[in-house]
């Protein structure tokens, strides 16, 4: 059976996105698969997807990638750290702290902030431990934020950092007709839009109009005979 295999990063959230392609195209079951940041666009060459939402960096040998949105920027801190009394902090109120970076960091930072850790840990949610064990902050996409929420941290906008965008990508060569399918729901087409359907025909022009009958002209009466003349009646002497 024909399915549309889609392929996302943490944090990513295709449900709506799903929810619009089992309205229009309920012919055809569009399959979930969940990868690694890192691993994303392997996953695309392999073919085991047909399509992948994943995060910048993206390297583009053989891909097509549509951005979609930019993400916020935010540092993830206990509740009872000074951080959380702020509304929106920068970079450089992470001086004093230990700012961890897991080897799974999607962000492109020109220099880290704050002070490093002894050891990178593995994944964002072993930085999240971390965080919540008093050992560090951590600065992440804020979907990534809220994927790992837990009732002792919280997380406020850190306004000078990289950010984070996600990307529609498949391979060049496998723009299939489900592919263009995909492509329109997540760039918002309406099922009306006009795109790949055949113009309506043109209508037809005033002179093609048809033409109301002529009425021909009724023929004329004929004269009516009056009473005078040859019937005139002799006086009587």
């Amino acid at each position: 059976m024909t399915s549309f295999r889609l392929a996302y990063v943490p944090g990513a959230t295709p449900a709506k996105w799903v929810r619009t392609w089992a309205e229009r195209v309920p012919a055809v079951p569009l399959t979930l698969v969940p990868v690694a940041a890192a691993d994303a666009t392997a996953l695309l060459r392999a073919r085991e997807a047909d399509a992948a939402l994943l995060r910048s960096p993206i390297d583009r040998e053989g891909l097509h990638a549509i951005p979609l949105y930019t993400e916020t920027t935010v540092v993830v801190v206990a509740k009872d750290h000074l951080i959380a009394a702020a509304d929106e902090v920068s970079t450089v109120d992470l001086a004093d702290d230990v700012v961890l970076h897991p080897l799974d960091d999607t962000l492109e930072w020109s220099s880290l902030p704050g002070r490093p850790a002894v050891s990178r840990p593995e994944t964002t949610a072993d930085a999240i431990e971390l965080v919540a064990a008093g050992v560090g902050v951590l600065v992440v996409p804020q979907s990534l934020a809220r994927l790992h929420h837990r009732r002792d941290l919280t997380y406020r906008p850190l306004a000078d950092a990289p950010q984070s965008s996600v990307a529609l990508s498949w391979l060049e060569d496998e723009t299939t007709d489900l592919m263009e399918q995909f492509i329109g729901i997540v760039r918002g087409r309406t099922v009306n839009s006009t795109r790949g359907r055949a113009p309506a025909p043109a209508a037809a022009p005033a002179s093609a109009e048809r033409k109301r009958p002529v009425r021909k002209p009724s023929p004329p009466k004929p004269a009516r005979r009056t009473g005078g003349g040859a019937g005139k009646r002799r006086r009587r002497s």
